[in-house]
């Protein structure tokens, strides 16, 4: 089956990036949101980013202009059913990403592919919840998705070889590389990634550095771009939270306990740049730790 329509749910970050990325490799794609200001600020970040590529000299103009009239918008999720392939890119919430699948079901093509773009929750018991398990992947960007290279190809209990195949096809038309991940919590990205950050959390809860002294000990002692407070800010403290509890629950180990520093800033709402408000304070001109 040739994949040419490519629906993505939810156009925050992810989704946003995902559209980004699969128009300038020539696919149609229709990008669904709940709000239309959702949908609006996709396009304008998708917009914005392109013309970056373009002054740096990644994409030509024309490139620019042709992937732009590419993507399309919709307000309703049932307009998605009739891609080739549907990447769902919500919120990081089993019972939201549940509630998508089982709303698209009774409208999908018979060859339509569902995948997830899930960081770290089950995807054998995400397509439980479809007609087409055999048909369903994870299919996990990294962010931010234009730069990022690697794309984690997630196997459930049923999924068939030919859907393998498929993605593996789409990954490589995108210029990116895929990664083989077992159906396990996190799969290798975040398995490594977030507890490190959690860790990071907990040297600041325990006093033994400050948000500064924990990032620039990581840049500069083991060559990290950035820091891992700055880097939780960038992925959102929500997602990181909740790829803790994924791997707390899912792997019953206490190593995994999300730090309850981690715990208060989610439900004070400081939830990294999203907020602009985190481990460090994006309101003014230049960041500053926020403790």
């Amino acid at each position: 089956m040739e994949i040419r329509k490519v629906g993505v749910v939810g156009a925050g970050q992810m989704g946003s990036g995902i559209a980004h990325v699969f128009s300038l490799a020539g696919y149609e794609v229709l990008l669904n949101d709940i709000s239309a200001e959702g949908l609006n600020k996709a396009l304008s970040t998708i917009e914005r980013n392109m013309e970056r590529q373009v002054s740096r000299g990644k994409i030509a103009a024309e490139d620019k202009a042709a992937a732009l009239g590419r993507i399309r918008t919709t307000l309703t999720l049932t307009d998605i059913a009739k891609s080739d392939l549907v990447i769902e890119a919500a919120t990081e919430r089993e019972t939201v990403k549940q509630a998508i699948f089982e709303d698209l079901v009774p409208h999908l093509l018979p060859h339509t592919i569902l995948t997830s773009n899930t960081s770290s929750i089950s995807i054998t018991r995400l397509a439980s919840r479809t007609d087409r398990p055999e048909k369903f992947m994870g299919f996990h960007f990294m962010n931010p998705v234009p730069v990022m290279q690697l794309v984690e190809l997630i196997r459930g209990i049923a999924t068939d070889d030919p859907t393998y195949q498929a993605l593996l096809k789409v990954v490589q038309s995108l210029g990116k590389t895929a990664a083989s991940a077992e159906d396990f919590p996190a799969f290798i990205v975040n398995r490594i990634l977030v507890p490190m950050i959690n860790e990071a959390v907990y040297t600041l809860y325990e006093g033994v550095g400050s948000v500064r002294s924990i990032d620039e000990s990581m840049k500069l002692g083991a060559n990290h771009p950035m820091g891992p407070l700055e880097l939780a800010d960038f992925i959102g403290l929500d997602t990181c939270l909740a790829i803790m509890n994924v791997l707390h629950d899912g792997l019953a180990d206490t190593k995994y306990r999300p730090c309850p520093l981690l715990v208060k800033y989610v439900e004070a709402g400081w939830l990294g740049r999203k907020t602009a408000r985190g481990f460090y304070d994006y309101r003014g001109e230049t960041p500053v730790p926020t403790r």
